[in-house]
This record gives C-alpha cells, sequence and structure tokens, in this order.
C-alpha cells in the first residue's frame, strides 16, 4: 500500500513539473525582430517573420491578434496555434520583447 501512495504522489508531482517546463514563450508582435517572431511563433519562418515587421512598420501597432491575417501567407489556422504566444501591446511599451509565461 505504501509503494501504491508514492507512486501517485511521484505521478502528480511529475505532471506538476511537467507543466513548468512545457511553459510557452510569447512574443510581442508589436516590438520584436523578425528573428524573435520566428523563433517563438509555430510554422513562422524568417520570410514571414518579416512580412509581419514589415506590415507592422507601414500599418502602425497590431490591435488585436486577428490582424495578423492581413500578413500575405499568414492565415486563421497559424494565428489559432500560435494565439497563446502572441502578446500585443504598443511599441516601446514592452521592457522586453520576449518573455517567459
Amino acid at each position: 500500500m505504501k509503494s501504491l501512495l508514492m507512486i501517485a504522489k511521484t505521478l502528480v508531482l511529475s505532471i506538476l513539473l511537467t507543466g513548468i517546463a512545457w511553459a510557452q514563450e510569447t512574443v510581442n508582435i508589436n516590438t520584436a525582430e523578425a528573428a524573435e517572431i520566428a523563433q517563438v511563433l509555430t510554422n513562422i519562418g524568417p520570410a514571414k517573420a518579416q512580412a509581419i515587421v514589415e506590415y507592422r512598420e507601414a500599418n502602425g501597432a497590431f490591435r488585436s491578434v486577428e490582424q495578423l491575417a492581413m500578413v500575405k501567407g499568414i492565415g486563421l489556422a497559424t494565428i489559432e496555434k500560435n494565439r497563446d504566444r502572441i502578446a500585443l501591446s504598443a511599441a516601446g511599451k514592452t521592457p522586453g520583447n520576449i518573455a517567459q509565461r
């Protein structure tokens, strides 16, 4: 019985620690450079990340995550995959571009 209890405790502890290890990085798409965007976002390579930066420079800060769909090559499926990794704040208002969640 004690060994079963020990296994249960170990299992619970493992599950809790896995959540910490899987914490996702976020990136502020209003302040990040293309390399940072490509590093953090799934299915966003250097070319699409550069397109995000160019769109932002031409049109101003993103006001919503959905606005990323206006960038050529980025669709709603990509936005949904990355929703939890994307931070929005006005340019210049965030001390760091990449934050640990």
